[in-house]
């Protein structure tokens, strides 16, 4: 085998381990959500601790995930596709580790939540995450598979997420204006619902990447996401 067979033999597989290891973080953190909201709706402390502990572990997958893609810069100076691959990459992991500290807030917020009685039923707040998770897959599934129509189904799917939010907000500020002794909570459920409102932004971010990895057009601050590019 020749050295050029080798090298290009070695690139490929280094980019098939970058995709595997994005996959590998996106998985864990769609899971710190998860756990995160079942935390929450089951007031279980030992669960919240738990999966804040696992944020070290997020933490390692991105560190591991830049030092993959600044090799495959620095010793394959990748040009145009992989190039935007390679830097997308960059961007994708910023956004999980942020996830994952939502995933960590959220869990911080379900303590403090279980140190008084429960205000209301979850019933919106594990429906809302349960978009935003959906969001997140399709994200990294759209990055894999170079979807583009899967990845402006995701930012589409925002304005969902935003409705939920509202609606979230308008009954806690009722719950307020009715009992001043709920505000505590309230505030913190606010928050909880702010967290997985972050969660789709990060969401979001990634598809809008994978379209600009795809078809190298940046769709970011548009007003409203294009129907097929």
């Amino acid at each position: 085998m020749s050295t050029r067979q080798h090298t290009d033999q070695q690139y490929e597989a280094q980019l098939k381990q970058l995709h595997l290891k994005i996959l590998e973080m996106g998985g864990l953190v769609e899971k710190q959500i998860a756990h995160a909201v079942q935390a929450l709706v089951d007031r279980d402390d030992a669960l919240a601790n738990e999966t804040s502990q696992r944020d070290g572990t997020v933490n390692r997958f991105d560190v591991e995930i830049d030092e993959l893609c600044l090799r495959l810069l620095a010793l394959h100076q990748p040009a145009a596709r992989d190039l935007r691959l390679i830097t997308t990459a960059l961007k994708i992991t910023t956004d999980l580790e942020r996830i994952g500290d939502m995933a960590v807030n959220l869990c911080e917020r379900v303590l403090e939540l279980n140190q008084e009685p429960q205000l209301k039923p979850f019933i919106d707040i594990p429906r809302m995450a349960d978009v935003a998770q959906r969001m997140l897959r399709e994200s990294l599934d759209a990055f894999v598979r170079e979807e583009v129509d899967l990845a402006l189904d995701v930012c589409r799917r925002d304005d969902e997420i935003d409705g939920l939010t509202h609606q979230i907000f308008r009954e806690l500020l009722s719950y307020m204006a009715q009992d001043p002794q709920t505000i505590s909570r309230a505030i913190r459920i606010m928050f909880v619902a702010k967290y997985i409102e972050r969660i789709a932004d990060h969401s979001t971010n990634i598809a809008e990447m994978v379209v600009f990895m795809v078809k190298g057009k940046s769709i970011r601050h548009l007003d409203t996401v294009p129907g097929s590019i």
